[in-house]
């Protein structure tokens, strides 16, 4: 079937040919303008009836759709380590709630805190929800292959610069994948107590791990380690098990966490 997007022209059985402005796949919503209509009209893909231009009948699929592409992410950087582009780096960090959510994609020098933007290269799960896309010339729900080859069309100039070894970081890379792939995703942030400014910022002693669809239970597998350089980014830490006393986090000079 084919893809549905802002911009796919439609076809519905009362009000004739009609252009998307926003789609939900979370929740199977679209909003549509149809002729010279100024008003947008909301419909439901599973019950409106709804046609591609050339007659194709659109079925919502029921199953939840990724709610966060950080997996396909994952998937598509592996591949380009594999390649020999292992200067490149994925920042993730969504929120428990899956909800509110950002990654980064950079490369170059792995440089965690201080990573180079990229236009194109980021993106926030406030837009993919609306417009499942990550921005580079891809369509919705592509594979990791066809990521590829679209970053590639879209900023070869960009991702030459990821062209290079980074042993240590694709080897980490390549472990964490084979352990969450297909369901899950890593995070480089952790849950803070925002109600209370008094409290600590507490690093994890595991890699954070969400889930990246709806219904899909919490992580059980061995507990992950942090990609490499990132605990030595701390000048002062105690990772938080059961065993250890809990210390507070110091971040280097001029550093520090982002927000969602």
């Amino acid at each position: 079937m084919k893809a549905i997007a802002p911009g796919t022209v439609i076809f519905h059985r009362y009000r004739g040919y009609g252009v998307i402005t926003a789609v939900n796949l979370l929740t199977g919503w679209i909003s549509a303008r149809f002729g010279s209509e100024v008003r947008t009209l909301d419909l439901n893909l599973s019950s409106d009836e709804i046609q591609h231009a050339d007659g194709e009948q659109i079925m919502f699929r029921h199953a939840p759709p990724d709610r966060m592409p950080h997996a396909r992410l994952m998937a598509m950087v592996r591949q380009l380590h594999q390649a020999g582009y292992q200067r490149l780096y994925l920042y993730s960090w969504p929120k428990p709630s899956g909800l509110h959510w950002r990654w980064q994609l950079f490369c170059g020098h792995r440089s965690w805190m201080d990573r180079p933007r990229r236009e194109g290269w980021y993106g926030s799960g406030a837009d993919y929800n609306f417009n499942p896309i990550l921005g580079w010339g891809d369509q919705p729900g592509a594979s990791a292959h066809e990521l590829v080859s679209a970053l590639a069309r879209s900023d070869p100039h960009g991702l030459a610069q990821a062209l290079g070894q980074d042993e240590d970081h694709a080897r980490w890379f390549a472990m964490v994948c084979d352990a969450l792939l297909p369901d899950y995703a890593y995070s480089l942030a952790w849950d803070t107590d925002h109600s209370n400014p008094a409290s600590h910022v507490l690093m994890p002693a595991s890699l954070p791990i969400i889930p990246v669809r709806k219904g899909i239970p919490e992580y059980s597998g061995a507990p992950l380690p942090w990609p490499p350089g990132w605990v030595g980014l701390w000048q002062r830490q105690e990772m938080v098990t059961p065993a250890t006393k809990i210390m507070p986090l110091i971040l280097p000079a001029g550093s520090q966490l982002e927000d969602d």
